[in-house]
């Protein structure tokens, strides 16, 4: 449902464009499937809680394994971030601009750079829901 609500409104911002209004939309990321090729089963049951978090994380450093209940993205807003998947270990580099669909319920972890990293997340879940464990 949400794809096709932003699907719908990009084109209809599309059109707009189109007529020299001064909005513009970029789909950034459509997908049921996170960045390790696994499919999004279905989100929690339960009353829908979003919650979108900025985070700064320092240069030269690695966050503790995780792992998130709930489906979420990452939009790298600057710096340079290594996610890596800890059974199997499948990695990935991200850059300024970038955008990851979250692993749910899968071990995985990012470790920065010389840069450290600014990302927005947003995440998908439930009223008393962790964000992740």
């Amino acid at each position: 449902m949400i794809s096709l609500l932003a699907v719908s409104f990009a084109a209809s911002v599309a059109t707009a464009r189109a007529a020299d209004t001064p909005v513009e939309a970029k789909i950034l990321l459509n997908t049921s499937e996170s960045w390790d090729g696994a499919a999004y089963e279905r989100y929690p049951a339960g009353t829908p809680e979003l919650t979108v978090l900025r985070l700064v994380i320092a240069p030269n450093t690695a966050l503790p394994w995780h792992q998130h209940p709930m489906p979420n993205v990452a939009y790298v807003v600057s710096g340079e971030l290594l996610v890596e998947k800890q059974e199997g270990g499948a990695k990935k580099r991200l850059v300024a601009g970038d955008v990851l669909p979250e692993m749910v319920n899968s071990v995985h972890r990012g470790v920065t750079g010389e840069t450290g990293v600014i990302l927005i997340v947003f995440y998908a879940g439930v009223k008393g829901m962790k964000l992740s464990d």
